[in-house]
């Protein structure tokens, strides 16, 4: 009985991977790729990130200063 079991998972394992190795071709057929090439990064050369800086060493403390803030607010309402 666990002979018929295994060799069911095997067989399904093998199908479910013909199955997504099936998938995956179409799709590569449908976006025009080869499968070859990587697909395009589109964030980073985006007119949207082209001004952007990056942030300083210390932008971390505009977080903890928000986090104060909330802090003392949260305590000026409690007491």
């Amino acid at each position: 009985m666990g002979v018929i079991v295994n060799k069911n998972n095997q067989q399904e394992t093998e199908l479910s991977r013909k199955i997504s190795a099936d998938l995956r071709e179409k799709a590569l057929r449908a976006s025009g790729m080869t499968g070859e090439e990587d697909a395009p990064d589109f964030a980073e050369d985006s007119e949207y990130v082209k001004d952007f800086k990056k942030t300083s060493k210390f932008g971390w403390i505009w977080v903890v200063l928000i986090v104060l803030a909330i802090l003392s607010i949260i305590s000026i309402v409690m007491l």
